[in-house]
C-alpha cells in the first residue's frame, strides 16, 4: 500500500499572521451596533433556554429583538446613503 502525500505547497498564506486592514476594521466599527445589539437578542434568548419564559423575559427578548431590527435597518440605510465611485 503506498501512502498518499501532498506534492503541492500549501495555497494558504505563508504566515498566518495577518492583520485586519484598515479598511476591514473600518466595516466593523461601522457594524459594530449591530453586533452588539444581535449579542444582546442572543443573551436574552439564552436566558430562557432551560426555563419557562416569564413577563419579564417576553419583554427583554422583545426590546432587545427590536434594538436588533433598529440596528440593521440603521445599518442598511446607511449602506443605501453612502455611494462610492462616481455613483449617482
Amino acid at each position: 500500500m503506498k501512502t498518499i502525500a501532498a506534492l503541492q505547497h500549501l495555497v494558504t498564506a505563508e504566515s498566518l499572521d495577518i492583520e485586519p486592514t484598515a479598511t476591514e476594521l473600518d466595516a466593523i466599527d461601522v457594524e459594530m451596533p449591530l453586533i452588539l445589539a444581535e449579542v444582546e437578542l442572543l443573551d436574552a434568548q439564552i436566558m430562557t433556554i432551560d426555563r419557562p419564559l416569564s413577563e419579564l423575559d417576553i419583554r427583554r427578548i422583545r426590546r432587545a429583538r427590536n434594538r436588533a431590527l433598529a440596528a440593521r435597518r440603521a445599518l442598511t440605510n446607511r449602506a443605501g446613503t453612502e455611494l462610492t465611485g462616481g455613483a449617482a
